[in-house]
């Protein structure tokens, strides 16, 4: 793939070989053009008069590094650089704002030795390396400041601190090993999935990160897959500190909690704040699977009231520490039970009170709602519903608050949407075709982790109907899917 870009225009043009070759054909309607071929980090500057190459300033090749050694990233480099009156340099940085020389802790000003009248103004190398490749805007500033019109080439040091992370890594690994760059960040630990071949150098990668990234104090790697449960994974310390106690901030919210013993994932945030909006001040909400509280905590600072479980013991006592934290004491209720157990015993004995306004804050009509927030076995809970009330008066049965039930769950079909629709109505024995399939994010190429969001039906609290004494002559509906 090559990558055309008017320098004059600043427009792009994607294309192959015959694209490039068709628009160097029509150099007329260009004054530069500046051609890339990302694979091979190659950039290629053309003008009217020649074809020039500048080659991406990249680390020393480390091949092999398995034991961090800083200096060896020491580098000597000739940066192209324009010589400049001081006078002119605050005026000359705006004209070239997006093409002069940028590292970390370099400024691109630099002193010339025995002359106080002038400076070097540090290009970057991979855009600017011959005066062809300017602009005609860059061209008339040395023109109408009599600027010297001549590239010198300017000779410093890279260090290790100079480098990014990804240049780094990339020294360090086989070229046929990908740059494992991406992380969840949870207070000041960053939590890294390395593949196998990331394994010679996962000490090495870990301390990496934590120089390049400030705040970053541990970094850790996840050795197996959530399948206790408690839902917490094992985990490796690769770099830093062996402090597993993070502090985290979301929506406003305070967290703390052991990371290596509870469950985080921070690419739910978006999921908390979806979900919290829904809830208004008053609303009664049952979080099953609670975990520390990030649905749960941010509720109750709304308003709402908020029972909240998690047979984790060490889930429950963070819960109940962010509740303090939070000054949630008085509206959010904490429980350390298994789901099922939370559904017979809490949910049912809140609802027949709301039913029957047992307590005082009952009295007026209020929405309920139910969080369902384990995605690998949730669905399995909703038939603890099923005929939940089936032993109670039909007078209260009439009178049950119906929850709005937001459960979330895993599917690895095509139409992820259906198939979570008909494994709830399989589970309940009841059509919920009234359903909405929220799309939460994507685990994997293959797995999706979806939230399915109906309205208890009445019959599934007092005896289900099975979904074959039902008609079957009407077709499903498709489920909305957001």
């Amino acid at each position: 793939m090559i990558l055309i870009r008017s320098i004059t225009n600043r427009s792009w043009y994607y294309g192959n070989q015959s694209l490039k070759t068709k628009i160097l054909n029509q150099t007329k309607k260009f004054d530069c053009l500046q051609i890339s071929c990302p694979n091979k980090k190659i950039t290629m500057a053309y003008s009217k008069k020649n074809l020039t190459t500048s080659c991406t300033l990249t680390a020393t090749n480390l091949t092999g590094m398995t034991d961090l050694n800083r200096d060896a990233f020491n580098k000597i480099v000739n940066v192209p650089s324009i010589k400049v009156n001081k006078k002119l340099i605050q005026q000359c940085m705006k004209t070239y704002k997006q093409r002069k020389f940028y590292r970390k802790q370099l400024s691109a000003i630099r002193d010339i030795p025995d002359d106080d009248e002038y400076k070097f103004v540090m290009l970057d190398p991979e855009k600017i390396n011959k005066l062809d490749c300017m602009t005609t805007e860059e061209r008339k500033f040395m023109t109408d400041h009599q600027v010297e019109e001549k590239i010198y080439e300017y000779e410093m040091e890279l260090t290790y601190w100079n480098w990014t992370y990804d240049e780094i890594v990339k020294a360090i690994l086989p070229d046929d090993v990908v740059v494992a760059s991406s992380y969840s960040r949870i207070g000041h630990i960053a939590h890294m999935n390395l593949r196998p071949e990331h394994d010679e150098y996962k000490h090495i990668i870990g301390q990496v990160l934590i120089d390049k990234t400030p705040g970053i104090k541990t970094v850790v790697n996840k050795t197996s897959e959530i399948n206790n449960e408690f839902r917490f994974f094992k985990m490796e310390i690769l770099a830093g500190e062996s402090n597993m106690v993070a502090s985290v901030k979301e929506h406003h919210c305070s967290f703390e909690f052991d990371f290596s013993k509870v469950y985080w994932n921070p690419r739910l945030s978006t999921e908390h704040a979806r979900i919290t909006a829904i809830i208004n001040r008053g609303d009664i909400v049952f979080d099953i699977f609670a975990g520390v509280g990030p649905f749960a905590i941010p509720m109750a600072r709304k308003g709402g009231i908020i029972f909240a479980n998690d047979l984790n013991p060490e889930s429950y006592k963070w819960l109940a520490h962010n509740r303090k934290l939070n000054k949630v004491e008085k509206r959010l209720n904490t429980f350390n039970m298994d789901g099922r157990e939370f559904i017979r015993t809490i949910v049912k004995d809140e609802l027949i009170a709301m039913a029957t306004s047992a307590k005082p804050e009952y009295e007026r009509e209020r929405d309920v709602h139910i969080v369902m927030n384990l995605p690998s076995l949730a669905l399995e809970f909703l038939d603890t519903y099923r005929g939940l009330f089936s032993d109670v008066s039909d007078e209260v049965q009439r009178r049950i608050p119906l929850p709005t039930v937001h459960c979330h769950c895993f599917s690895k079909e095509m139409n992820a949407g259906m198939d979570v629709l008909q494994r709830t109505s399989a589970i309940l024995k009841h059509k919920v075709d009234s359903a909405v399939v929220i799309d939460v994010r994507d685990v994997s190429p293959n797995k999706e982790m979806m939230c399915v969001m109906f309205k208890m039906p009445r019959d599934v609290f007092t005896q289900g109907i099975p979904l074959e004494n039902e008609s079957s002559d009407q077709p499903a509906k498709r489920p909305r899917v957001l």
